[in-house]
């Protein structure tokens, strides 16, 4: 959906879910850079190259890495599953800047949503699958 800020930009808007992770994105011609929950992209995933890799994954793989701004805002799970779900969030966000965006970002994966969640816990065990000790007398 594009929608247009209060300073006449046009943004585009992406949501991503992983895990318990639920993240909004917006996409706002820019610079590059990446501001979670108003915070730094990289202070916010605590300075590791590999979630900020993963959230910028989509701009990357079109050569639009420095053209747009991300900004984020994320709540629910931990920063693995956050930065996965910005990663669908961002991807989602360029097919709506250009329906051509389509078809390479699902060649590389990037609109897939990961459907793994924790499993439920069932009576009788005390985890998901974990028995208590078994005794034979």
């Amino acid at each position: 959906m594009q929608a247009t800020d209060p300073s006449n930009q046009v943004s585009y808007r992406g949501t991503g879910r992983r895990k318990s992770a639920i993240v909004r994105v917006r996409l706002v011609p820019g610079s590059g850079e990446v501001k979670i929950n108003g915070k730094v992209g990289e202070e916010y995933l605590q300075f590791n190259p590999t979630y900020l890799a993963n959230a910028k994954a989509p701009l990357e793989s079109l050569g639009l890495e420095n053209d747009y701004d991300i900004l984020v805002n994320a709540h629910g799970g931990g920063l693995t599953g956050q930065a996965d779900a910005i990663r669908l969030g961002v991807a989602r966000a360029l097919c709506q800047l250009d329906p051509e965006n389509r078809k390479p970002l699902k060649l590389e994966g990037y609109l897939t949503r990961d459907p793994r969640a924790k499993e439920r816990r069932k009576y009788g065990l005390r985890k998901a699958r974990k028995a208590p000790q078994y005794s034979k007398r």
